[in-house]
């Protein structure tokens, strides 16, 4: 099960990906970490997907992480007497706390929290941004808009509100329940969505409590905005381009996916891009041109991975899917002007002894013929330091903790192997070759870097590097205890 490309899969399981057959299929084809989407299924639901995914893991025999997706709070519109309306442009339509059925004149908004936030000249978005009204005036309980953008409006449509920073949480009561369910059930990530403030992620990560690593959706401009903050409190970032293209000009969307993919990086954060990648593939067996040049655009931009919806999830052919992807990703990682844009974009960050131990492993790389950097790390932040370097070499990351295995299959480049705890370099260094061998990167005649902390066993203490032989033999005859 090794990888021969260093951009991570991220597949989305649902109704077309629901039993083990189709789960192992879809790793076999690419997919490196399986979301789990809390917006829709019961919880007995997503119980039975993660014990398949485990089931998956131990018969492959390689580390396989598991992303919870909350839902996060929706603002919809109530419903109406008559079925759909058309709304035509230079209509005035109310909004107020009323329940009784709309009609074309008026509906129901029922999130008295938007009222307490809307001003005049406010934007309002309906139906995924095909309505557009704009708020003429409000009060606590009213909005009287006019339709700027007209279009068909019906029960249930999703409203969008790219103009204010709503006073919501960004955890509903839901998402409390799904987010201690999964925690309890032993997922790796759990993705926070409508995350407009740093404060939204260190409420969710003191729920988390250290069970999982925490992940903040990018889909509100107010996020965009507090961005730094926010991923300064974040284990990971998801750019989620569908409502970020809703809320913002959707020609605002590719510089703002570049620029949050350089910060992760630079933070030696994961971040994936997500949203609409493939989805002329929900129905067929081919992508179109555009989106395989969005597929490698992310590629190319280096994020750590990319991600499959409705594609895995509802789709006609998941694991064609999977496949286009990984070809893509191949494809992309094996051109020349790929390695000049990942080399030109890296910072310069040697800050610490560990910042300065895997540059210096990359550096060696780069100069010589050694065949993959080999880093211990309990904890994963030396591995996530490595790939932030994104070495010319295969990374190899070492730990005895699964749960730190797991975690680090969403960064880029990395192959995780579970190890004994070791007491002596020597040794360490022996488990390294052997791993390299095992998993075809390297043979007894060539050479690794392994990076590791003494004493062993503690996290942060990186501050070793060796250059070692593959041979065992020479291992024995030369290393120190």
């Amino acid at each position: 099960m090794r990888r021969l490309r260093n951009v991570k899969i991220v597949a989305t399981l649902g109704p077309a990906s629901n039993d083990y057959e189709m789960i192992r299929a879809l790793a076999e084809a690419g997919a490196d970490v399986f979301r789990l989407n809390m917006s829709h299924g019961e919880h007995e639901e997503i119980r039975v997907r993660h014990e398949i995914i485990r089931k998956v893991e131990t018969d492959l025999g390689r580390p396989i992480a598991i992303l919870a997706d909350l839902q996060g709070p929706k603002l919809r519109v109530g419903k109406f007497s008559s079925g759909a309306h058309e709304l035509e442009e230079g209509d005035k339509l109310r909004l107020d706390l009323d329940p009784t059925p709309g009609d074309s004149k008026r509906v129901q908004l029922p999130h008295p929290e938007i009222f307490a936030a809307l001003k005049p000249g406010a934007n309002l978005l309906v139906n995924d941004g095909k309505i557009r009204l704009q708020v003429e005036d409000c009060g606590e309980d009213y909005a009287n808009c006019n339709v700027v953008v007209g279009g068909t409006i019906s029960d249930r449509k999703g409203v969008n509100v790219p103009d204010v920073l709503l006073p919501l949480a960004a955890l509903s009561d839901k998402d409390r329940k799904d987010l201690e369910f999964t925690c309890e059930l032993g997922v790796d990530w759990v993705a926070l969505s409508f995350v407009q403030r740093p404060e939204d992620m260190v409420e969710a990560k003191q729920l988390v409590d250290g069970r999982a690593a925490v992940l903040a959706k990018i889909e509100k401009p107010s996020a965009v905005e507090n961005f730094d903050d926010i991923l300064a409190a974040s284990d990971g970032i998801m750019v989620a381009r569908g409502d970020l293209g809703v809320e913002l000009p959707v020609h605002a969307v590719p510089p703002i996916q570049k620029r949050l993919i350089r910060k992760c990086r630079a933070a030696a954060k994961p971040v994936i891009v997500a949203t609409q990648m493939l989805e002329s593939m929900i129905e067929s067996p081919m992508p179109t041109r555009a989106e395989v040049s969005d597929v490698a655009t992310a590629i190319y931009e280096g994020a750590d991975a990319i991600m499959l919806s409705a594609e895995s999830a509802a789709g006609n052919y998941p694991i064609e899917a999977v496949t286009t992807m990984h070809n893509v990703a191949m494809e992309v990682e094996n051109d020349d002007t790929y390695r000049s844009i990942i080399d030109a974009s890296r910072s310069a960050s040697k800050d610490t002894v560990a910042d300065a131990i895997v540059s210096a492993a990359r550096e060696i790389a780069e100069t010589t013929n050694v065949k993959a950097i080999v880093c211990y790390s309990e904890s994963g932040t030396t591995a996530s330091l490595t790939a932030r370097e994104r070495p010319h070499v295969p990374i190899i990351a070492m730990t005895s903790r699964r749960k730190t295995a797991r975690k680090l299959c969403l960064y880029w480049g990395m192959h995780c192997v579970i190890t004994s705890e070791v007491e002596r370099f020597k040794m360490a260094v022996v488990n390294a070759a052997r791993a390299a061998r095992t998993a075809g990167f390297a043979t007894e005649k060539d050479m690794i870097v392994v990076t590791a902390g003494i004493p062993f066993n503690q996290p942060g203490s990186t501050n070793i590097l060796r250059v070692a032989p593959c041979d065992e033999r020479l291992i024995f005859n030369t290393d120190p205890e």
